[in-house]
């Protein structure tokens, strides 16, 4: 059995361009789709976030229109619901990394409010990626990579890497309202190779002990891939 450490953002608003707030968090399919499968597979998971807070669920993952209808919609908040791990976070300065065989980040634009500037974050990825254990990342969570920076410098420059995407931002209707776009701003500001495919199309990238996805419907086979290598 591996214990898999699950980074997930405490937000539950995003200040946009204007200054307005925008509620916001973690995207449900995001963390209940990995979650299931991982915990299904015999794995033990462990949710951690800033400051130990309860992640907040973006209510627009819960939407039969972004879930794949009724009844996916009703299977994530099952899911969610029964994730006790979820009540009781521990707060990221607690963590040891050493107790984890892998860790994932699910996205929603709640880590573009938080993980992108949390330095406990920062430590935990830079160590994750030294250690040569997976980490696997996806959607809006590789904002994190941003909190890695020292003197502008990341050690995830030069990774090949995925996240969601400029269009993809364009089509949810946010592009012109955000305060900047994922995909602009760790190709400039960390320094990957950044790659994608279509939007809305599942998406995944792995570059020695990293794993990218693109997109909400990319946690799926993010989390195959991440039960292959942990095989």
């Amino acid at each position: 059995m591996a214990k898999i450490l699950f980074i997930v953002s405490g937000a539950t608003y995003w200040v946009l361009k204007d200054g307005t707030r925008y509620a916001t968090g973690y995207w449900a399919e995001e963390f209940a789709m990995p979650y299931k499968k991982i915990t299904e597979a015999g794995h033990e998971v462990t949710v951690a976030t800033p400051g130990g807070v309860t992640p907040n669920v973006d209510m627009m993952s819960l939407r039969p229109s972004m879930a794949g209808g009724e009844d996916g919609a009703l299977e994530l908040e099952e899911i969610i619901r029964s994730a006790e791990v979820m009540r009781r976070p521990l707060a990221l300065s607690q963590v040891r990394l050493e107790d984890y065989d892998a860790v994932y980040l699910p996205g929603g634009h709640g880590p573009m409010a938080d993980l992108a500037y949390d330095a406990d974050v920062g430590r935990l990825l830079t160590a994750q990626l030294a250690s040569g254990k997976p980490l696997a990342i996806v959607c809006h969570a590789p904002s994190a990579m941003l909190a890695t920076r020292i003197h502008g410098e990341s050690p995830f420059g030069g990774y090949d890497v995925t996240c969601f995407t400029n269009d993809e931002e364009e089509a949810v209707g946010l592009a012109s309202r955000a305060p900047w776009l994922l995909e602009t701003e760790i190709q400039d500001k960390v320094g990957v190779n950044f790659s994608r495919g279509p939007i809305w199309e599942p998406y995944q990238v792995q570059d020695r002990n990293l794993i990218t996805g693109q997109n909400p419907h990319s946690s799926s086979v993010l989390a195959d891939r991440l039960l292959e290598v942990l095989k």
